[in-house]
């Protein structure tokens, strides 16, 4: 499932192409994707300026004329498919429409817009831009990451006392949201502590230097164009790099680039986990 750095990075895509810009006509090919899709949802949308286009943990955020703002989630195989407009030095011409396309926008400016997910675990919503906060996909979010919300004193207090393993809490969104599984394996990996050990065992500083850790990673990921796995795309339908960079993640067998011992993989809570068994205690 994409994560921070590949929604960030999918929304930077499409802000040339939507934000400032009217919906022309909205066509919407299905009544639901993981949820149902909010009724009259293409006649909602056609006619709307797309004022800003912001993005809440793994959450794409279009604020409309309209008063509401349209929520985004990729899914697993979601893609924000850009078509009909110049990007860089390529002209991306409008594609034959294709089975998954389940909603395409098509912009004033004559660009289209297409959210296509075979396997439809994306999500779409429209909610009143006042109340945002309390949509049910976001009213329990911890902080950002990247913002100020999210320091030292903030994670150090969170995760103190608590008996689960560090990887289980830094995935747990109410804590911090937006990292995934593979971000934490490689912020563990530079902060020198295994995924296994728990949380609460962290002194204070250990804790505290888990942020600007975090914040370094995530940054990497994001001017890296995200980490391409399976079905990740950028809006331009670019690969991401930052794969490339894994020091242990998806890596097992194959030595640490810190200390040459084999990357381990285990599975915690029906999730893969890799580190350097030497490296991190």
């Amino acid at each position: 499932m994409p994560e921070l750095p590949e929604v960030e990075t999918v929304r930077r895509g499409l802000l040339p192409v939507m934000e400032g810009q009217r919906i022309d006509q909205a066509q919407v090919n299905r009544p639901d994707l993981r949820f149902a899709l909010p009724p009259n949802m293409a006649a909602r949308l056609t006619g709307q300026v797309v004022q800003a286009l912001r993005r809440r943990s793994k959450y794409i955020l279009a604020d409309l004329s309209s008063g509401e703002t349209l929520l985004i989630h990729l899914g697993m195989s979601g893609r924000m498919l850009i078509s009909g407009t110049q990007l860089a030095q390529f002209h991306h011409a409008h594609p034959a429409p294709e089975k998954h396309d389940h909603v395409v926008l098509t912009m004033q400016s004559g660009a289209r817009v297409t959210f296509n997910d075979p396997r439809r675990f994306g999500a779409m919503d429209l909610m009143p831009t006042a109340n945002w906060q309390a949509h049910k996909l976001l009213a329990d979010l911890g902080p950002e990451p990247l913002g100020n919300g999210f320091n030292e004193a903030y994670l150090a207090h969170r995760l103190e006392n608590r008996a689960t393993p560090i990887k289980s809490a830094l995935l747990d969104q109410k804590v911090v949201s937006g990292l995934g599984n593979i971000y934490v394996c490689e912020v563990l990996h530079r902060a020198g502590i295994a995924p296994t050990r728990l949380a609460g065992d962290l002194t204070a500083q250990q804790a505290a230097a888990l942020v600007p850790l975090i914040r370094t990673v995530l940054s990497e990921a994001i001017e890296a164009g995200g980490s391409s796995l399976r079905d990740y795309r950028q809006a331009d339908g670019e690969l991401g790099y930052f794969q490339h960079t894994f020091r242990v993640y998806d890596r097992e067998g194959q030595p640490c680039p810190a200390c040459a011992t084999p990357i381990v993989r285990l599975v915690q809570s029906g999730r893969s986990s890799f580190y350097c068994p030497s490296c991190q205690r």
